[in-house]
Order: structure tokens, then sequence, then C-alpha cells
């Protein structure tokens, strides 16, 4: 397993560490903070009927805000419904996420404050695996226009269990497709174990069987999982193929809101994974090279209460659509 920085905020290993400035990990960091601020957000919201059922990425910040930051803005990006991390960490504003899972897709409309140009996603899918073809697909088009963009798919463990996973990863190895198929293992594919799942010793080995490279990294290491999705896209856009990544992690809320995971697995379980909290070791880090301090925390901790609490406010501002919306992108007439 690639990793850089352990639970206790240590680098571990500084073969192929990763030059994030500064000014970099700072960035990353305040992204996983906002993320995790829109999630505590977003549960409050469905649970008073604001918003419609919700999937919390809590516990997965690292392995969505670490890999989106190496995406580049030609890139393309297609995500499950549990990635809010990505599109926050790609410039979409969060009242328009709160809208879209308030049942309103005008959230995905791509407005002038969400910095469109970073934004080349298509809306989350919500059937397991669906949109892993729809990302080879986008590279496909890419190599066939002779780019040099790749596509990144975003999914689970769980994800890997459907036929359009393997259709996907076959099609990609063997027309050399510049996609990056990134599987956050959060180790439950809703009350299923991941040993229920496959009996392979990894989730990464599976590339082997496609013909191109799997890589299996800790991914509540930012420097980890940068890397790996680093290498992935430079290695695509050489025209060498696909990569798959599986980012070791833990989902620490419920599956969503209409899940309860007390049900089948420990306590225990969980707080053993709370200490490998993504974001708690990043600061860690941090705080041990002098790059920040409480002072610092407890500013960035208002500044994203503002900003969470003032997205909720845009949300819940917003005209209703017009009932004719409803035939919008139906019907060619």
């Amino acid at each position: 397993m690639l990793q850089f920085l352990d639970a206790e905020g240590k680098i571990t290993n500084k073969k192929g560490l990763p030059k994030l400035s500064d000014k970099d990990l700072l960035r990353i960091y305040e992204l996983m903070v906002l993320a995790r601020g829109f999630d505590d957000m977003a549960v409050k919201l469905q649970r008073e009927g604001r918003i419609l059922t919700y999937a919390s990425l809590l516990g997965q910040e690292a392995a969505q805000v670490a890999s989106a930051y190496a995406i580049a803005e030609e890139d393309w990006f297609v995500t499950g419904y549990r990635d809010h991390g990505v599109w926050i960490a790609r410039g979409l504003a969060m009242e328009n996420l709160y809208m879209y899972w308030a049942g309103d897709e005008r959230g995905m409309r791509f407005p002038e404050n969400s910095s469109p140009e970073k934004l080349k996603g298509l809306p989350p899918a919500i059937p397991i695996a669906s949109h892993i073809p729809h990302a080879v697909g986008l590279a496909w088009a890419e190599k066939m226009k002779g780019t040099k963009n790749a596509a990144v798919a975003y999914f689970g463990d769980g994800a890997t269990s459907k036929g359009d996973f393997h259709e996907a990863m076959n099609f990609a190895g063997v027309f050399k497709i510049p996609c990056v198929f990134l599987c956050q293992n959060n180790q439950w594919a809703i009350s299923v174990p991941r040993s229920r799942q496959t009996a392979s010793a990894t989730i990464a080995q599976k590339a082997q069987a496609y013909g191109f490279e799997g890589v299996l990294v800790d991914g509540n290491d930012v420097f980890a999982v940068y890397k790996a999705t680093q290498d992935a896209l430079q290695k695509a856009r050489a025209g060498k193929g696909p990569t798959l990544i599986e980012a070791y992690t833990y989902r620490l809320e419920n599956h969503t809101t209409a899940d309860d995971w007390k049900r089948y697995r420990s306590e225990k379980e969980v707080e053993e994974w709370r200490k490998k909290d993504p974001v708690a070791r990043l600061k860690k880090y941090m705080e041990k090279e002098t790059i920040w301090s409480e002072k610092r925390e407890k500013e960035l901790q208002e500044k994203e209460k503002t900003q969470v609490l003032d997205a909720v406010k845009k949300f819940e501002s917003v005209p209703p659509p017009a009932p004719e919306d409803i035939f919008k992108y139906l019907y060619a007439e």
C-alpha cells in the first residue's frame, strides 16, 4: 500500500513524496474542512426534511479532495452519489449541491459563481456503477479527438461487483483509454462487508486481468492519494492507458440517511477508523511543520461555518422551478 503520512501525522516514507507546497496543503486542508462542514449540514437538513435522502462522505475527504486537486481543468470527472468533496474541490458552489440533493436539477447547471471552466463533470450517478462506462466514453472521445485530456471515474467498492465496472475496465484496457478508475474502498457496500464482495486480496489487483496497472493507496493520506492520481493522469495523457486506484478508506457515517450502520457493524470498528481520520491526520502534520496553528484552525472553522450557512440561505431562497421545466430535455420538441 502506498503511504507517506501515517495516522499520527508523521511522514514515514519520503521516496516518491509528491511536491505539494505549503500553499497546496493549506488549500487541500481548507477544502476538506469545507467538505466536512457541507456534509454535516446536509445530514441535518435531511433530518429536518429540507433535502432528500443523502449519502455522507464523512471519513473519505482525503480520497476525494486530494484526487480532485490533481485533476487538470481540461480533464473530465464522473462521480457517484457520495462524492460531494470532489465537486466542492472542483469549484461547484455548495448551494448548487444542496439544490441538487433537494431534488432540484438546476443545481447541476453550473452558474457563473461555480467556475464552469473547472466543471467538466457529469451530474452524480445514483445507480451503482452505471457511470463508469460513461467516463470511459468521455476519455475515448478525447483520445479520438487527439487531445491529451483524460477522465476520472469515482466509485465505491460495491460498484466493483457490478458488470458495468468490468465492462468499462475491459474496454479501457483493450483500447488504452486515458481513464483513471478511482475506487474508494470504504469497506461496506451498504451492509455488505468487503469480504463478502470479492475473494481478491485487493480490489487494485483486478486491473491485472484487464491488462493495466492497479495501485493500492492509503485513502486517508492526502499525499498518497494525490501522488497516485497525478501519476495515473500523467500516464493516461502520455497514451499509456488506464489505471485502477484503490483508495483504502472508511465510511464513518451511515450508507445514507435511510440507513442505520449499528445494525451491521460494531462501534469498536468505527472507533478504530476514527483514529485514522484524514482531516485530523493532515492537521497534525501541518502543526508539526509549523504551517498551522489553533488560531488559524479557529478562524477556518468560523469561515467554514459562515460559508455553509450562506450556502443554505442561498439554496433556500431560490424561486421554485417553472412547472413546464419537467418536460425540458426529455423530448426533441
